[in-house]
């Protein structure tokens, strides 16, 4: 392949015209390093007008086609932190030689010669440390190779969407096959603006026409465009490319770095995909990483990246140094605080059930829909046991490793289960997304994790491959030879089972280890990855033992997913209903029923939507059916609140159970506990709310008050009727979010350094008897010239009015002169939306006892697919917008 380029007319370097939008000129300089003249972008002369002291310089290297424009922002951001008292940081961004508006040598420029220039500048420059490179696109592989050489100086790494590794057998990504197809590399580079201005589109959303313009002032005329051609030329597609050798070895001494490091990433983009990403963190497992959903290659358009990298610098390098933070110190996830590090504790791991059962044939599992075979299949613990321990060593054998990540997209069930347990056992980190979250949910969730094994039924591998998920894929059945080559299965269950007989297990894992990356609902925002060690999970198991005295002996049915698999860790007896987990509200208390009676269940949970629907197909129930039910002792619901009357027609409905509704999130399974009879007896308190009981053992809740802009910024108090944040500890809470450092730095903010805390973004209040009552969720807060407005005490008294199903507050307007619409659902239901009669908008108004700008009346209201129930306001608030601005009334 013919990789000629037309010679490029030498030309001088030359500072940016005036006037582009965002870039300070006081910024622009040329530096002569006694071979060429470079354009850079350096605050210095303005920290030193000001009589500011760096602590440190950043060194930003931009890729191709961009030029260092793409900087300005955290150029500008840095600057105006260090003016205002904060740490200083000179920001040094360079125009890369043959690019930007630095020199024109003409002269060709491979990676070794590249990483050779930026050390001539900085020398030239006198950078004498520390310094921290910010990279991307290419120059993130010219600024490791800078870092690579230069650790006397190199302080820390930051990289934005870049690559240092192509694997062995996987093409470079498809927009550079295209760039470097034969014909295409001038033409498409040089002679035309093609290249660049397919860059330009990829930002998400659409670059303004002057930033657009800004980007391609450098490169005016193909006479300017040769360096754009160059760089793409320089890709090494293999090893005879002479530049090849360079990649790899700084791909090698990267992995020799100890440096604090952050990656900022967007996911949406075409050329380096989470594939690269992954391959950085396994060179650098220290790094921080932050994945801006939504955004793409341009992620320094798309978000605010500025901000993250200088809270980063913030925490890790607060005086250009290591911090304290930076060493693994700081309680955010450390193992510290785990009990596991308690002499005292005697650690009981999540399997040891199985363990001591394994000659047992009593019964551990049941289930009701099983994939194959009659139903109900009865799988005893001698069953489990061996099967999670021969498919633990043939996942082993198979070169599943200890931190490896296995994405489960099973139904629950059995071959779910012996899935989970197996690969806790080996020290295998399981991604847990269930299919509630949708196709798009979960392409997120997946591609987020990105997991080194999919391990799915026929359904999961099917999407998977569809879709493009990473992985080396496993199946729970035994396919035929054609389907096992089209999904790209390289084992089944079956063949790992037979793989792993007779076979000895490695050691266990540690506690503090990470055992799961557990997917939030979605139902406020882009599912979340949820980290938990083996520790925390085994909390979470230890306060539910505690709490309700779950354990051997008990029959467990659970009508939700995550629930049910914890039967074996708490020595129970479980099944799951048959059901589809994608619509909990379809459950039938048939199903129920059958699960019931099947396991002998003392203990029941559901879902808030199941119990709905549960409590209406009560009917069909025969005798035999009811008996089963009423050997339940426990009935928990949890995930969204449950309205009194559901709690009370579960009671009729399960006379001899005590029922619960425990309060929680994925982030911290069981925070605080209430009963129905204590729901009675606050019934009568005059709180607006949900009351949600006290705090469960080991547990600590906390209220942070919001200010008059509905900010959480109090101190944290449990003095009552203060409504603000709540702010929760426990041992069993998460260690932090997945690839999301500043969403968990955000999740920790204000809280106490020595315990492990976390930031429900739920918004509520403590009574006088010390019972939480949870008013909505942060954002959802309404902030009107007369004060701040939580959701759920308006939308119980709309729900008062009898023609109102369900009833939910929306926002329209700028916040601070915000104002409330209502949206309801009525009894007697509407095929279209509407503005609410007069009648009936009068009641609401009146009910609403404040100012309330509109009523409409929906079908449904836009709920999460786990719960199906949980109220998307953020969602109802964009609807209402647009329908009150003159938009079409269409369903939100």
């Amino acid at each position: 392949m013919s990789r000629r380029l037309p010679a490029t007319p030498r030309s001088a370097a030359t500072v940016p015209p005036p006037g582009l939008p965002g870039l300070d000129p006081r910024f622009s300089r040329l530096v002569d390093d006694g071979e060429a003249t470079w354009h850079v972008l350096d605050t210095g002369a303005v920290l030193a007008e000001h009589g500011v002291e760096p602590v440190g310089t950043v060194l930003c290297v931009h890729g191709n086609p961009t030029w260092s424009y793409l900087w300005r922002r955290f150029a500008e951001q840095a600057t105006d932190a260090a003016l205002r008292g904060g740490p200083a940081w000179r920001v040094v961004a360079v125009d890369q030689l043959e690019m930007g508006f630095s020199e024109r040598t003409g002269e060709r420029r491979p990676l070794a010669r590249r990483v050779a220039d930026l050390g001539r500048l900085t020398d030239a420059l006198g950078l004498a440390g520390p310094v921290v490179t910010f990279g991307h696109d290419w120059g993130g592989v010219v600024s490791l190779g800078w870092a690579v050489d230069h650790p006397e100086l190199l302080a820390g790494v930051m990289l934005l969407n870049t690559a240092i590794h192509q694997p062995e057998g996987v093409p470079i990504p498809a927009p550079l096959r295209l760039a470097l197809a034969p014909g295409v590399l001038p033409r498409g580079t040089v002679a035309t603006p093609a290249f660049l201005e397919t860059t330009l589109a990829l930002a998400s959303p659409p670059l303004p026409t002057d930033v657009r313009n800004a980007y391609r002032a450098p490169y005016r005329g193909s006479d300017r465009r040769g360096g754009i051609g160059a760089f793409v030329a320089d890709i090494p597609v293999g090893p005879e490319h002479e530049s090849f050798a360079e990649l790899e070895r700084i791909a090698a001494g990267v992995r020799a770095l100890d440096v604090p490091a952050l990656f900022v990433w967007g996911p949406r983009d075409p050329i380096f995909s989470d594939r690269y990403l992954d391959d950085l963190i396994d060179r650098m497992p220290h790094a921080d990483v932050h994945r801006f959903e939504g955004a793409g290659h341009l992620v320094a358009e798309d978000a605010d990246y500025a901000g993250v990298a200088l809270a980063w610098l913030d925490e890790r390098l607060p005086d250009g140094a290591l911090s304290e933070a930076a060493s693994g110190a700081s309680h955010r996830g450390a193992p510290g605080i785990d009990r596991a590090e308690d002499p005292s504790h005697v650690r009981r791991p999540l399997w040891h059930h199985l363990d001591e059962r394994a000659d047992s044939d009593e019964l551990a599992l049941a289930e009701l829909a099983p994939p194959t075979g009659p139903a109900p299949r009865r799988i005893s613990w001698r069953l489990l046991s061996r099967r999670v321990h021969e498919l633990a060593a043939g996942l082993v054998a198979a070169g599943v490793r200890p931190g490896d990540r296995v994405s489960l997209l099973v139904p629950p069930g059995a071959d779910l289960t012996a899935a989970l347990y197996a690969c806790l056992r080996i020290g295998a980190v399981v991604v847990v997304a269930d299919a509630g979250l949708g196709v798009q949910g979960l392409t997120r969730a997946v591609r987020g994790a990105y997991p080194h094994h999919v391990l799915g039924a026929v359904p999961g591998l099917t999407a998977a491959r569809a879709l493009g998920w990473p992985g080396r894929r496993i199946s729970t059945a035994t396919l035929p030879a054609a389907s096992r080559r089209l999904l790209g299965v390289d084992h089944s269950f079956g063949e790992l089972v037979a793989l792993g007989r007779g076979r000895e297990l490695p050691p266990e894992p540690a506690a503090g280890a990470l055992a799961a990356v557990l997917f939030t609902s979605g139902s406020t925002g882009p599912a979340k990855g949820v980290r938990y060690t083996h520790a925390q999970l085994e909390g979470v198991r230890d306060v539910l033992a505690a709490q309700y005295g779950i354990g051997p002996g008990t029959g467990l049915v659970a009508g939700f997913a995550p629930f049910a698999l914890l039967g074996p860790a708490l020595g129970a007896r479980s099944a799951a209903p048959d059901m589809d987990v994608t619509a909990p509200a379809t459950l039938t208390a048939r199903a129920v029923a059958a699960a019931a009676r099947e396991v002998d269940a003392t203990a029941l949970f559901l879902s808030p939507a199941a119990v709905a629907n549960v409590l209406a197909t009560e009917q069909a129930l025969g005798a035999d059916e009811r008996a089963a039910l009423g050997g339940i002792r426990l009935m928990l619901s949890a995930g969204a609140p449950l309205s009194p009357t559901l709690l009370e027609g579960a009671a009729g409905l399960l006379p001899n159970a005590s029922v619960h509704t425990p309060y929680g999130m994925t982030e911290g399974l069981l925070m605080t506990d209430v009963s129905l009879e204590t729901i009675r007896d606050a019934a009568t308190s005059g709180e607006e709310g949900v009351c949600v009981g006290t705090p469960a053992a080991n547990v600590q809740v906390r209220i942070s008050a919001l200010d008059d802009d509905g900010r959480a910024v109090g101190e944290l108090s449990d003095r009552p009727h203060v409504t603000g944040e709540i702010v929760v500890s426990a041992p069993h809470v998460k260690s932090g979010y997945d690839r999301l450092w500043f969403t968990d730095r955000a999740a920790v903010a204000g809280t106490p350094d020595d315990e492990r805390w976390h930031r429900t973004s739920d918004v509520g209040h403590f009574d006088a008897e010390g019972r939480l009552w949870v008013e909505g969720r942060l954002p959802h807060v309404v902030v009107t010239a007369h004060g701040v407005v939580t959701p759920v005490g308006v939308e119980q008294r709309v729900e008062t009015v009898p023609d109102v199903r369900r009833a939910a507050l929306a926002a329209v307007g700028p916040r601070g002169t915000q104002h409330c619409v209502v949206v309801l659902e009525t009894v007697a239901g509407v095929s279209q939306p509407r503005l609410a009669p007069a009648d009936l908008a009068s009641a609401v108004r009146t009910a609403a006892g404040l100012p309330v700008a509109a009523v409409l009346v929906v079908p449904a209201l836009p709920t999460d697919i786990r719960h199906n129930s949980k109220i998307d306001r953020t969602r109802l608030s964009r609807w209402a917008e647009d329908v009150l601005a003159g938009g079409r009334m269409t369903a939100p």
